[in-house]
């Protein structure tokens, strides 16, 4: 059969770019960007071009595994590993209950966002309210900023007509993060750069994105919130605030300019080791245009005070009124998502954590980013009613993703059932008892739904422009295997164990919503769904027919002339500036000697993001592994003084565990610092 190209969509993260396909004879041979389709201008990453390698290469699982007592794997039908689970769990359920079970999502359901709520629908049909998601760990901040602060209903201004953004953390040009539009970031800046729109950047390493900052302020990790108290400290002393905004939106100002106060720039500048003028030029710059936004990445997420970090963002934006104001054009009338009306008025604030369940852990309660799954180890290996016995991973690896990796392996060993669903053996499958193969993303249909409704989950994320895809399978699985998809396997044990599964398809951020959550049922006792039915069922309601997104095979952008409404005469809802916990930890941040080290771990160690790598993924493909080692970056003057030769093998410590790491350049760091990229196996020492 002659080579086909088909439009498709890559689902490795959410910026979900076009790509075009060439399959011959079943199989996906070729992956290139999609020149036609809107937004994206045929952009594709290296990730995305080794989907064929991801899909037909040897790391692949193409059957299911069960460990046996030897600790080897065998193949197992997938049907009979549904069975045997679905009887031990009916087994700890009948002797522990329901909290015994508890669920891990991560990363890897990004492709199927319906499997995300059949899982979660599956554990509430068996009684448990144990549902974790990477997301608790890596930018729990912004929800929980969102509900002390508020959120605006109309959003930010349309994108291209800021002109000057601030970047906290954020790497875009690698990323392809949510927090800036995903859509060919590098092309993004250079339009910015042409438009003379002004980049800040507050990053402690110089990225391929600081490097073209009108500003790049360089500081000691995990000094953002001294820099951004100081932004906000100059706005409010020099009158630069939007006073008729603050004013008519929002409460708390004078309790937030006391609480900057210390946070002079001479101060600011002295403690984070970034320069006052360049400081007092940001201030100036961000509160001076007439559109603008800021977005936080994942960076400022892994340091101490992520969630002040995002609320002093979003007091920033407030301050200087860069929201969206009635009359102008709304940026994101949403396409798959219902259509809403956007008034320019807050969704007040509320109470962002401390919801039932209580963890036994602690006394943590769930919050607006869902219980914390930093603590599951602990609620693993923490004996006693409520103890979580077994552990059903999907799309997740808790082995490398879980803080403390020793307290990880241990909580993972002690389970009754661990099944983990991957593509192929990564560490946490390695412990598990049974590991489940799913389908791949060129295997299964898909629409835009996920990186558009991650709007509700920060001010800055979502498409720029209203655009939506629908892409049909394209290939088939490999011929001789057993792969399911991800929702199967809930499908398959509520079957079994006799369980409804309802859907919830939410549009907000708790009570910030745009429209009431969506609900549908499924029966497994009834004829089973296919993908596409359930990609119709989470599109009920849609602002645009999901009939008529598919017939644009490349994309579309569905524009909108939706203007935002001004603000209901009987609303006088506001956004808040002073909420104080916020303030209070601030307070604690002035209390603290950020720059103190200690001598046997004199250097700051940088997370950091590559271009092949995305988490788990690409670990295991060589074309995007390369030699396979864990890249170690350090400066020069640290280089020289201890005597490390390039390509030098160094084993990196904390006191927390080690990891070997092999000498790679600088990677943008300052002198004391080191940066790791990505970890190629588990710290040494473990299992």
């Amino acid at each position: 059969m002659s080579a086909q190209v088909h439009p498709s969509i890559c689902r490795l993260c959410t910026a979900y770019c076009p790509i075009q396909v060439t399959v011959e004879d079943g199989r996906a041979t070729k992956v290139t960007g999609n020149p036609r389709a809107p937004l994206y201008g045929g952009y594709s990453c290296p990730k995305g071009r080794a989907l064929p390698e991801q899909h037909y290469g040897d790391q692949r699982l193409l059957h299911s595994l069960k460990r046996g007592p030897d600790g080897g794997f065998a193949s197992i039908p997938s049907e009979t590993a549904m069975d045997e689970i679905a009887a031990k769990l009916d087994a700890i359920i009948a002797e522990h209950g329901p909290r015994s079970v508890a669920m891990y999502v991560g990363m890897g359901l990004v492709p199927f966002v319906a499997s995300t709520g059949v899982a979660a629908g599956w554990l509430r049909g068996i009684g448990s309210p144990m549902f974790f998601t990477a997301g608790s760990i890596d930018k729990p901040g912004i929800l929980i900023a969102l509900a002390h602060h508020g959120m605006w209903q109309a959003g930010q201004p349309q994108f291209d007509t800021a002109d000057a953004w601030l970047l906290v953390g954020i790497n875009p040009v690698i990323s392809k993060s949510p927090g800036f539009p995903g859509q060919n970031p590098g092309r993004m800046l250079k339009d910015m750069e042409k438009a003379q729109a002004k980049l800040i950047v507050i990053d402690p390493r110089v990225t391929e994105t600081a490097r073209r900052a009108h500003i790049h302020m360089q500081p000691r990790p995990g000094e953002d919130i001294a820099i951004l108290a100081a932004m906000i400290h100059v706005i409010l002393a020099e009158g630069l605030e939007d006073k008729d905004f603050v004013a008519a939106n929002t409460q708390g100002v004078e309790a937030l300019r006391a609480a900057v106060a210390p946070f002079t720039p001479d101060y600011a500048a002295d403690r984070a080791g970034v320069s006052a003028d360049h400081l007092l030029e940001a201030a100036r710059i961000f509160a001076g245009a007439r559109n603008a936004g800021v977005s936080c990445g994942t960076g400022p997420s892994f340091a101490t005070h992520s969630t002040l970090t995002e609320y002093l963002a979003l007091c920033l934006a407030s301050l200087c009124g860069h929201w969206a104001r009635a009359g102008d054009k709304l940026a994101k009338p949403n396409v798959l998502l219902p259509g809403y009306e956007a008034r320019a008025q807050p969704w007040p604030p509320f109470q962002g954590w401390g919801f039932e369940p209580r963890l036994r852990v602690r006394g943590l309660g769930g919050c607006a980013s869902g219980l914390s799954a930093a603590a599951l180890a602990d609620e693993i290996l923490l004996d006693g009613p409520g103890q979580v016995k077994a552990l059903i991973v999907a799309g997740g690896n808790p082995m490398m993703a879980w803080p403390d990796q020793n307290r990880a392996f241990a909580a993972l060993n002690t389970l009754d059932l661990l099944v983990t669903m991957d593509t192929e053996m990564t560490a946490t499958a390695e412990l598990s008892h049974y590991v489940i193969a799913p389908k791949l993303t060129l295997e299964t249909p898909m629409t835009t739904y996920m990186p558009e409704s991650v709007k509700y989950y920060g001010t800055t994320r979502g498409f720029p422009q209203p655009y939506a895809a629908y892409t049909p399978a394209l290939v088939p699985p490999p011929p001789g295997s057993d792969v399911i998809e991800d929702w199967e396997l809930f499908w398959g044990l509520a079957q079994r164990m006799g369980t409804m599964i309802d859907v919830t398809m939410r549009y907000g951020n708790g009570p910030q919503a745009e429209a009431p959550p969506m609900t549908f049922t499924l029966d497994p006792a009834g004829a089973k769904p296919t993908a596409d039915r359930l990609i119709e069922l989470s599109c009920q309601g849609s602002r645009i027919p999901l009939d008529r997104v598919k017939q644009y095979p490349d994309g579309h952008v569905f524009e909108s002339d939706q203007r935002v409404l001004p603000r209901a005469p009987d609303n006088d809802d506001r956004l808040e500036l002073g909420a104080p916990p916020m303030l209070e930890e601030l307070e604690q941040v002035l209390a603290e000697d950020n720059r103190a080290v200690e001598a046997d771990y004199p250097f700051r160690l940088l997370p950091r993001r590559t271009n092949n790598i995305l988490n788990s993924f690409g670990r295991r493909i060589g074309k995007l592994a390369g030699d396979g080692v864990n890249p170690a970056y350090m400066h020069p003057d640290d280089l020289a003084r201890l005597a490390i030769a390039e390509g030098e093998c160094v084993t990196i410590r904390s006191p927390h565990g080690r990891n070997p790491g092999h000498r790679r350049g600088r990677g943008g760091a300052a002198p004391g610092h080191g940066v790791d990229g990505a970890w190629f196996r588990r710290q040494s020492g473990i299992g």
